[in-house]
């Protein structure tokens, strides 16, 4: 039975590592984190402002095409589950994506700008990912592809009926074992977990979704206007 390779789209400050840990309690499945980093970072200006970015640089394959055809060339479980930021396909060939099953993860603007901003401060909307799912829910539609929108909300306000759902959608069956897991560092983490994966180190499972009231600066409010017309878009077309 051939592999199944599934990619998760993310932006950032959303529940992709959680994802990830939840997949990596699969029997079946191997997981990967964020394979395509260092390669944006270096064809972007965000290595200036990333924090640990030099050790991200030096910690991974940089060559995208390179991390691609490994990617497609990893058979190392019936299942890999590989966890992406949709802006990290910055300046690549997507046609691989012919030969992987897409997921593209979104969260409410307001709640994930509030939190991005706490790491990197006043960050623009090419930063947060939204134009970028846009574009490649576009993309795979061309490829006739049926994408698979997420929407974080609905996975904490029920994990179990989310991830029945997205597993009948991936055609893999569901396993109980996806909704806990251990507290602390995997060891399949990036480099880049001391920076952004306390929260997911000091969980076991998905945590109730409790909305944010962190006010939005002056200064991101026409980024926070666009990213909510983009994620209408995602939200219009997710399971």
């Amino acid at each position: 039975m051939p592999t199944k390779r599934i990619c998760l789209w993310s932006g950032p400050r959303n529940i992709s590592t959680a994802l990830m840990y939840s997949f990596a309690q699969r029997s079946d499945t191997a997981v990967v984190d964020e394979p395509l980093y260092a390669h944006y970072l270096s064809v972007s200006d965000a290595s200036e402002y990333h924090p640990g970015a030099k050790k991200v640089l030096l910690s991974q394959e940089n060559d995208g095409k390179k991390v691609i055809a490994s990617m497609l060339e990893n058979d190392k479980a019936p299942v890999i589950f590989y966890k992406h930021m949709a802006h990290h396909l910055t300046g690549l060939d997507l046609n691989f994506l012919n030969s992987t099953v897409n997921i593209i993860l979104t969260r409410e603007p307001r709640e994930m700008i509030t939190s991005f901003a706490k790491v990197i401060p006043n960050p623009s909307l090419k930063d947060l990912g939204y134009k970028q799912q846009v574009e490649l829910f576009e993309t795979l539609k061309s490829m006739e592809q049926v994408p698979i929108v997420l929407d974080s909300k609905k996975i904490l306000i029920n994990p179990e009926k989310a991830l029945r759902n997205l597993c009948n959608r991936l055609e893999i069956p569901f396993q109980n074992e996806m909704l806990r897991w251990k507290a602390g560092a995997r060891k399949e983490d990036g480099i880049w977990a001391e920076h952004w994966y306390k929260n997911v180190h000091e969980s076991v499972g998905f945590a109730p979704y409790t909305p944010k009231n962190d006010i939005i600066s002056d200064d991101l409010k026409d980024v926070l206007e666009k990213a909510e017309g983009l994620y209408d878009i995602l939200i219009r077309n997710s399971i």
